[in-house]
Parts: C-alpha cells; sequence; structure tokens
C-alpha cells in the first residue's frame, strides 16, 4: 500500500504526528508494531503529562492517543517493520505480517528501550517500586530511601535529581571508578545526600506482596550484602530502536538518529525522526509529543516543495 506519510512507530510521538499529519489532509498510515503505545504502556501512573489534574495511567493515555488519532483520519496498522529500502523514493518498508508499504516520506518514531538488569525480581517490582526514569517516578518517593544503579552519566544525573525528592540516595556501581562526565562526579561527590557502594551487583531486589512495595537489594559486594531502600532506580543506559535504518540515515556511535538542530529532519531528505529514537537528553512523553508534532508540519512543507 503507498501513502504520502508513513509514520513507523507508536508511542507519543508517533501518534501526535499522526495527529497532526491527518488534521492536514495528509492521510497517513502509521505501523504501530506489535506493543502499541511503546513505553508508556508499561507506564503505570503518570503524574507529569500536562492536562490532567489527577494521577493517569500510561496504556489510558496511549489508547486515548491512538483513538484521537484514528478518530481523525490516520490508519493505524498493527505490524512490525523489519526491514527499509530507503534509497529512493518512493521508500519501501517490509512488514513481518508480509505486508509492503511504499511511502513518500517517513517519521521514524520508534522509540528506546531502557536497559534493565536481566533479573527476575526486578521484573516482578517493576512499577512498585522499580523504574527506569528518575524524573518520571521520583516524585513518588518523597522522604523516602532509594538507590540508583549505574556509573554512567544517566546513573549520576538521576542520583542528584533523586536528591530533590528522596531521604538518601545510594549510588550502586559494578565497578571502583564511575564513567560519568567529572564535573557530575564532583557534584555527586559533594552532596551529602549521596553514598556510594563500590564493586557491588545487585542479586537481587526483595519486597513484600500486600502490598506489593520494594524493601531491598541483595548484593553481591565484598563490602555490603543488604540495603534497606524503598525504591530501585535502573540507570545502565537505553538502546534506540533503530537497527533497520542504519546505512540510510546518520547515527551517532549509541545509534541515536541524528537530526538537523532545531527540527526533525534526518540525513536523508524525506525521513524524519521524533521521540526517543532521536532524543537521548529528555526522553519525556510530553517532549516527544512535540517532536512528533514538528515532524509532522516539517512533512508537509516537504511534501508541498517536493
Amino acid at each position: 500500500m503507498h501513502t504520502k506519510i508513513l509514520i513507523i512507530g507508536s508511542g507519543p510521538a508517533g501518534y501526535t504526528a499522526a495527529i497532526y499529519a491527518a488534521r492536514a489532509n495528509l492521510s497517513p498510515i502509521l505501523v504501530s508494531g506489535w506493543q502499541q503505545g511503546g513505553q508508556l504502556t508499561i507506564t503505570t501512573d503518570v503524574e507529569n503529562y500536562p492536562g490532567f489534574k489527577d494521577v493517569i495511567q500510561g496504556p489510558w493515555l496511549m489508547e486515548e492517543m491512538r483513538l484521537q488519532a484514528e478518530h481523525v483520519g490516520t490508519k493505524i496498522i498493527q505490524d512490525q517493520i523489519e526491514r527499509v529500502d530507503f534509497s529512493q523514493r518512493p521508500f519501501k518498508v517490509f512488514g513481518e505480517t508480509g505486508s509492503q508499504y511504499t511511502a513518500d516520506s517517513i517519521i521514524i518514531s520508534t522509540g528506546a528501550q531502557a536497559k534493565w538488569l536481566g533479573l527476575d525480581s526486578e521484573t516482578h517490582y517493576r512499577g512498585f517500586g522499580v523504574s527506569g526514569c528518575a524524573t518520571c517516578d521520583g516524585f513518588f518517593f518523597r522522604g523516602k530511601r532509594v538507590a540508583v544503579i549505574g556509573g554512567g552519566n544517566s546513573a549520576v544525573e538521576e542520583a542528584l535529581y533523586l536528591t530533590n525528592h528522596a531521604s538518601h540516595v545510594t549510588l550502586i556501581h559494578r565497578k571502583d571508578t564511575l564513567k560519568a562526565e567529572k564535573i557530575l562526579q564532583e557534584r555527586l561527590f559533594k552532596n551529602e545526600k549521596i553514598s556510594i557502594i563500590w564493586n557491588a551487583v545487585v542479586e537481587e531486589i526483595v519486597g513484600t506482596e500486600t502490598p506489593k512495595n520494594v524493601t531491598g537489594i541483595k548484593l553481591k559486594s565484598p563490602t555490603v550484602s543488604h540495603i534497606d531502600v524503598d525504591g530501585v532506580f535502573i540507570a545502565i543506559g537505553h538502546t534506540p530502536s533503530s537497527q533497520i535504518f542504519k546505512g540510510f540515515v546518520e547515527m551517532d556511535e549509541e545509534g541515536y538518529i541524528i537530526t538537523n538542530p532545531g527540527s526533525t529532519r534526518t540525513s536523508l531528505e524525506g525521513v524524519f525522526a521524533a521521540g526517543d529514537v532521536q532524543d537521548k537528553v529528555f526522553r519525556q512523553a510530553v517532549t516527544a509529543a512535540g517532536q512528533g508534532c514538528m515532524a509532522a508540519l516539517e512533512v508537509g512543507k516537504f511534501l508541498n516543495q517536493s
């Protein structure tokens, strides 16, 4: 099937791009992937998305965005894109279902996935004390004890941010030195609300069942075997879902798609990128939605000029 605009991915960026493109009478097709709604579908309480005075649920917000996109004229197809050919226009895209799509323009909004430790207990308590985003969930741990796992920029930034809410933050790192920038390390070491456990590996996250809450962490460490915490923030990085686009659009060393400053344009004319697949700084639903809006508006101008 052919379309003027093909949107790949269905998080806040993809759905918002679809809403704006459909309202411009561009009849977009959105291929959602198997996990419709992206990372927010595994997020429970959302308290920082504008427009809602009460806590809302991530899956509900994504469902509302999907319904709005469909209501204004977006055709949404549940399929997983496995291969693309952007060597010439119209661009060709191939789904796992066997469907083939051609498009005059592409908006990539495939997002990113937080890296996890891979523990069963981590999965069990995800959303009940285990989180991959301090700016999303730090507010829920006001006056409580939390731990951050990691040693890079993300981990140190999350630890520093959490001191605005938590009574104490413990940074747990598997090595004896941090990978974070020196200026961040200096801030971390000076902060009296932060302590560090070196050369430690998380073996298990422990907690209660009724109610379901994290209460501590078991460690494999020369010095500490257990700490009591109310929350655990995993900050060992993100992986952008960009592998199938390699060789067609420019990316950085981590796989994030590079866009022009202040724009969603990629290195390939007619291909745009929005949301976490190109944003490794903010990674928020509201910024992803804003970038989706930008992408749709820029695609409209591109199509009018081409």
